[in-house]
């Protein structure tokens, strides 16, 4: 099964959760409500999105003349992938970590920390800009914010339904609702089923954006050799000022500890330095679109 279809079936279980919830909370009025809520909460995630995440990182933007180095990797690496050059944008951490926001590629921005820009080499650091291009191109971006926005939908729509439930509510089995016991285990259940859906979908996506930046930069081994530092340092450094709802937008887990397999946002990184090796010994070394 491609990528593109197990992110399309996997974002259509998460509107299938918002509709089943909706309508469990209040019928067909409530299956109405649930919809233009999650259609209301991504327009704002796909207008706003970007100025939000960097505003809670203090991205502060970089103009050529303060960073000619980094724009010039980014605008070398937006060409080799037929991108317009996103804005820059550095983060005030020192937990080495990047990421890409933006509605659209003609919207888009890339972020480094000013911990990565110390840890990695050139190469390495060029590795990383065309994983984030990568994303871009790939409009995981959208992807991953629809999909943050309708889990945290589906948490609302379900912590609504526990506390009606809980207090009489919800309806009888003879309207098809189950119950007030059905209810409950239905908003226990359903956020569960939401976050390790948004998460699968992170991970899904992260795998595509390795292949795609390995495309991109033309030298896997590179990305390959990132990730292994990036992935160390944030275990020793984790950043202090992360945010569990935004883990999934960089290029490893900034935050410490966390729960590994399906509670993570992010594949095994020895996994993606794994499949990175494979496309350098198969010649990804080639680069290009």
């Amino acid at each position: 099964m491609s990528s593109q279809i197990k992110t399309g079936l996997l974002m259509g279980l998460l509107t299938a959760l918002i509709l089943l919830l909706g309508q469990a909370a209040g019928g067909p009025g409530g299956l109405a409500v649930a919809f233009v809520l999650a259609l209301v909460m991504n327009g704002v995630s796909y207008w706003f999105s970007d100025k939000i995440v960097l505003a809670m990182y203090r991205g502060r933007e970089v103009s050529p003349a303060d960073a000619p180095a980094l724009h010039r990797l980014v605008e070398e690496l937006a060409h080799n992938a037929g991108l317009p050059k996103p804005r820059v944008y550095v983060l005030p951490s020192q937990t080495p970590n990047a990421f890409a926001t933006g509605r659209n590629p003609r919207h888009a921005a890339v972020a480094v920390t000013e911990g990565i820009l110390r840890l990695l080499s050139p190469e390495e650091l060029r590795g990383v800009l065309a994983h984030e291009l990568g994303h871009v191109r790939n409009r995981d971006i959208l992807t991953q914010s629809v999909a943050a926005v309708m889990a945290g939908v589906i948490m609302m729509i379900a912590n609504m339904l526990k506390w009606t439930a809980i207090f009489g509510g919800g309806r009888s089995n003879d309207e098809g609702g189950g119950g007030p016991f059905g209810a409950l285990a239905l908003a226990i259940v359903a956020p569960l089923a939401a976050m390790l859906v948004q998460m699968a979908i992170s991970r899904t996506r992260e795998f595509e954006a390795d292949k795609a930046g390995a495309q991109i930069s033309g030298t896997p081994l590179s990305l390959a050799s990132a990730l292994g530092k990036l992935s160390s340092a944030s275990q020793r450094l984790p950043m202090q000022e992360g945010n569990p709802a935004t883990a999934h937008m960089f290029i490893v887990n900034p935050l410490a500890g966390g729960l590994a397999g399906l509670f993570s946002t992010h594949p095994p990184v020895e996994e993606r330095i794994r499949r990175l090796q494979s496309m350098a010994a198969m010649g990804g070394q080639a680069g290009g679109r």
